[in-house]
């Protein structure tokens, strides 16, 4: 399960972008703002991409490499090339983008609905 931001413009992008290449249907969303996603991480808070893979979780740029990784080519490739990058390199870029990402791509006030075709791919 992928638990992002339901407000933030580029998260949302970024589900739009998972859902168009997931041919597998791997994954299921639910935004960080869900009931689920709070009876999933509690009372932590992140502002990043959270990958729920059973009882494992990934944050933030190793979340967003093994989503890519299970996308249909030529995203598996691009994971690995983005393991290949030192990991504090890849660290600061995705935390660089997550302080400023309403400040650039904006946000709404409430989550954004699922297209009809994705509703079921979708958690409350």
């Amino acid at each position: 399960m992928i638990l992002f931001d339901g407000v933030c413009h580029l998260c949302n992008s970024f589900v739009r972008f998972v859902l168009q290449r997931d041919g597998g249907a791997h994954f299921d969303f639910a935004p960080l703002q869900s009931k689920i996603a709070q009876e999933r991480l509690g009372d932590r808070e992140f502002d990043s991409v959270v990958l729920l893979e059973g009882t494992r979780e990934f944050h933030a740029e190793l979340a967003v490499l093994r989503i890519l990784a299970r996308l249909r080519q030529p995203w598996p490739w691009a994971a690995r090339l983005g393991r290949s990058l030192p990991g504090p390199l890849l660290a600061w870029g995705y935390r660089l983008v997550a302080r400023y990402r309403y400040a650039i791509f904006g946000r709404d006030e409430v989550c954004a609905l699922p297209r009809p075709e994705w509703k079921g791919r979708f958690l409350p």
